[in-house]
C-alpha cells in the first residue's frame, strides 16, 4: 500500500513539474540552483585564466589572421577541456583586410604627428602617401554647405562631438564616401569615445559603390578638436596621409560551438555567446574576449554542477562580427529549418565590466517570468530585466523569430578602450567578470530548463547592433 500512495505521489509531483509555471513561480523552483551556480561562479578562476591565455597568448584576433585561426583552434580544445559535447566548427568566408605600415602628421602651420588609426575595410593611400589641405566639418550638414568648391582634393576631418557610440559611429562608417561625393582625397574621423586621452579608435567603415573610394582613418579626439579650431579661426593647416592597407581575398574561418545536451528535449536549444574575432589592435579583451570566455565558464559551472537541462545549451563563438558578420549568417546557415527549434539566444557583446542585467525580446507574459529569473541574481547586483535584447550576431536568428537576449553591464569605460591599443587583459576586472559568469549561468540555465518555452516579441523586440 505505501509503495502505491508513493508512486502516485511521485507522479503528482512530475505531473507539477511539468505544469506552466508563473511568474511568481520560477524564483522558488530555481533558487537553490541560482544560489548554488552564483556561489561556484565567484569561487572560480579558471574563466579568468583561460581569459588571460587568450589575451596574453594569442593575442588579437582580426578576420583572417593566423591570430584569429590560432584562437579557433584553441577555443575547441577548450570547449572539449570542460566537458561539452558536440564540439565542432562551422565554416565560414571571412573577409581579410590587413592595415599594413601607417602613418598621419600635420605638416601646416606646423610639423607634428597625428594620433591615427586606418578604419577597418579602408583602401590605402597611393605611394608616398597623400598630402593636402585639411577642411573640418562638426556634421553632415556642414560638409554639404562647403559644397564642391571647398572640398575637393582636400582632407576632410570630421570633428563630430561624441553623442553616444550609436549616433556617432555613422561618421565612422559612412563619412568617407559622404566626402568623396565632394571631392575629398581621403577622410580622418574623430574617435568615436567621450574619453580623449590621444588615442585613437578604430572600427568598420563601408564605401557607397557610387562614389569613388578614398583612405578613411580615425584620429584622436585631441586632434580633431585642434584641427578643428585651426580651421574654424582662418588658419591653413595641411596634413600628410600614408595607409598601406589592403583588402585580400577572403579568408577561411569558423565559428566553433560546443553543447551540453538536454535531458527531454535535446532538439531545443537556448543558444549563449560572443564574437571571438576582434581587432588588430590591443588583445580584444574586453571585445570581446571577456564575453566569450564567461559564457564558455558558464556552461562548464553548470556541467561541473551535474546539471542537465530539459533543453541542449549551446555555446557559440562567432566569428567576424567586427568587420563583416559572416560568423551570425553562418550559423542561421547551420540553424537552417531547425529554428523553430531555438528557445532563445544569449549575446554578450558589451565587455565585462560589473553587470547590471538583461535585455530581453520577448513578449509581454514572457517578459514578467524573465524579470523573475533576474530576481534570482539581485544578490550580485544583475537582476534588472528590460525589454528589447539581441545584438549583432545574433541579428539573423531574431529576425526570424527567435527570442534574443543581450547581457547588460554599466558600460562606464567600455568606450574608453573599445577597438583600440588600451583593449588588454588588465582592464577586466577579475570579480566583475566572475559576476557577469554567474548572470549567464542562471540566466541560461533556467531558460533551457523551465517547463515553458519563452516567446519573442512581436517584430523581434531588438535593439540597436554594435560593432
Amino acid at each position: 500500500m505505501y509503495s502505491v500512495v508513493y508512486m502516485h505521489l511521485r507522479a503528482l509531483a512530475l505531473c507539477l513539474l511539468a505544469l506552466p509555471l508563473s511568474a511568481a513561480d520560477v524564483a522558488g523552483q530555481y533558487r537553490a540552483t541560482a544560489d548554488k551556480l552564483i556561489d561556484a561562479a565567484m569561487a572560480d578562476k579558471e574563466g579568468y585564466e583561460r581569459l588571460t591565455y587568450l589575451c596574453y597568448r594569442i593575442g588579437s584576433r582580426l578576420s583572417g589572421s593566423p591570430g584569429l585561426e590560432r584562437a579557433i583552434a584553441w577555443s575547441a580544445e577548450q570547449m572539449k577541456a570542460a566537458g561539452l559535447s558536440n564540439v565542432r566548427t562551422i565554416p565560414a568566408k571571412v573577409p581579410h583586410w590587413v592595415r599594413g605600415a601607417e602613418s598621419g602628421r600635420i605638416v601646416a602651420p606646423f610639423d607634428r604627428p597625428l594620433h591615427m588609426l586606418g578604419l577597418g575595410m579602408s583602401i590605402g593611400t597611393p605611394p608616398g602617401g597623400i598630402t593636402a589641405d585639411v577642411v573640418a566639418v562638426n556634421s553632415f550638414d556642414e560638409l554639404a554647405q562647403l559644397g564642391r568648391d571647398r572640398i575637393a582634393g582636400k582632407i576632410v576631418v570630421y570633428n563630430e562631438p561624441y553623442t553616444g557610440y550609436g549616433p556617432t559611429r555613422v561618421y565612422r562608417s559612412t563619412g568617407a564616401s559622404r566626402a568623396a561625393e565632394y571631392g575629398a582625397v581621403a577622410v580622418l574621423v574623430r574617435s568615436a569615445t567621450g574619453l580623449a586621452m590621444q588615442i585613437s579608435h578604430t572600427g568598420e567603415m563601408s564605401y557607397d559603390e557610387r562614389q569613388p573610394k578614398i583612405p578613411a582613418a580615425a584620429i584622436s579626439p585631441e586632434d580633431a578638436m585642434m584641427i578643428a579650431r585651426l580651421f574654424a579661426d582662418g588658419v591653413g593647416v595641411k596634413a600628410h596621409l600614408e595607409m598601406g592597407a589592403q583588402t585580400l581575398p577572403d579568408a577561411d574561418s569558423a565559428d566553433v560551438i560546443g553543447e551540453i545536451p538536454g535531458s527531454e528535449h535535446p532538439e531545443q536549444v537556448v543558444v549563449i555567446g560572443g564574437h571571438i574575432d576582434s581587432w588588430d589592435v590591443g588583445q580584444g579583451a574586453q571585445d570581446d574576449g571577456a564575453s566569450i570566455m564567461a559564457c564558455l565558464e558558464a556552461l562548464s559551472l553548470i556541467k561541473k554542477a551535474g546539471l542537465q537541462p530539459r533543453r541542449t545549451l549551446r555555446v557559440a563563438f562567432w566569428v567576424n562580427e567586427e568587420n563583416g558578420g559572416r560568423g551570425g549568417v553562418a550559423y542561421r546557415d547551420f540553424v537552417g529549418a531547425e529554428i523553430g527549434n531555438h528557445v532563445a539566444a544569449i549575446e554578450m557583446d558589451g565587455g565585462a565590466e560589473t553587470p547590471r542585467g538583461f535585455g530581453a525580446g520577448v513578449d509581454a507574459k514572457s517578459l514578467e517570468i524573465v524579470k523573475e529569473i533576474g530576481t534570482l541574481l539581485d544578490r550580485i547586483g544583475a537582476g534588472e530585466v528590460l525589454p528589447g535584447g539581441g545584438g549583432s550576431d545574433i541579428q539573423p536568428l531574431v529576425r526570424d523569430g527567435v527570442a534574443g537576449f543581450s547581457e547588460r553591464t554599466t558600460g562606464t569605460h567600455y568606450f574608453d578602450w573599445h577597438h583600440t591599443e588600451a583593449d588588454t587583459l588588465d582592464k577586466v576586472n577579475p570579480e566583475d567578470f566572475r559576476k557577469n559568469v554567474a548572470a549567464l549561468a542562471v540566466m541560461s540555465y533556467v531558460l533551457a530548463d523551465m517547463p515553458d518555452r519563452v516567446a519573442a516579441a512581436p517584430g523581434g523586440g531588438r535593439r540597436g547592433t554594435r560593432q
